[in-house]
């Protein structure tokens, strides 16, 4: 039997599932070595991980959900997943997106990523990512605003630890905001310091 063949048989193979999931978490593990590379324009050579970015748009997407009033966990997991494609075509900053179509590669990618899990994981993980996409369900726009305010987020923190530039993602992120939630939580950030939080319980340990 030719190699093909044997591959395209143990694809059919439903127990297979399982080591298409083993490989997809191997996958994902990736994203902590891949950089977000916007951030190398800014002049930071040693930016966040795409991973490091996801784990940060869940926590935040969980909170703001229950503002919001929708369902944290379909929130955590559109944010968590919404950048899992990068683990095979890296992370590409706004220059590279002004000449190359990225969005049909993202989705081409996610798209074989999870052609071979469980079926309804596989039913579910692709609803959750067209739904992010089109970005018409209320859940889907609390998801997209974790993904920016992570953005402003590290950007004030950058920009507080002396990367000036990055103040220059205040001036145009903030206007895609969508929700009333996210909007308020960017007025109070761009007044914080992101130094406090860990002074005072310093302070208080004393």
């Amino acid at each position: 039997m030719k190699s093909r063949d044997r591959k395209k048989n143990t694809r059919k193979n439903p127990n297979n599932s399982l080591q298409s999931a083993i490989d997809l978490f191997a996958e994902a593990g990736l994203l902590k070595r891949i950089k977000r590379s916007g951030w190398w324009v800014a002049g930071i050579k040693d930016p966040e991980s795409v991973a490091e970015h996801s784990f940060r748009c869940a926590v935040i997407g969980y909170y703001m959900a229950h503002l919001e009033k929708v369902d944290p966990f379909q929130v955590m997991a559109m944010a968590l997943f919404n950048d899992i494609h990068e683990a095979r075509i890296n992370d590409l900053h706004k220059m590279g997106h002004h000449y190359i179509d990225f969005k049909e590669a993202e989705k081409k990618v996610f798209k074989d990523q999870v052609a071979h899990l469980q079926k309804d994981i596989k039913s579910e993980l692709t609803a959750l990512r067209r739904g992010f996409d089109e970005q018409k369900t209320k859940a889907s726009l609390v998801a997209r605003d974790a993904d920016i305010l992570e953005c402003l987020l590290q950007a004030k923190e950058y920009y507080d630890g002396g990367y000036l530039k990055t103040e220059k993602f205040f001036k145009t992120a903030p206007d895609h905001l969508k929700t009333k939630t996210a909007r308020t939580l960017w007025r109070q950030m761009k007044r914080w310091d992101s130094s406090r939080w860990w002074e005072e319980i310093v302070k208080f340990e004393r």
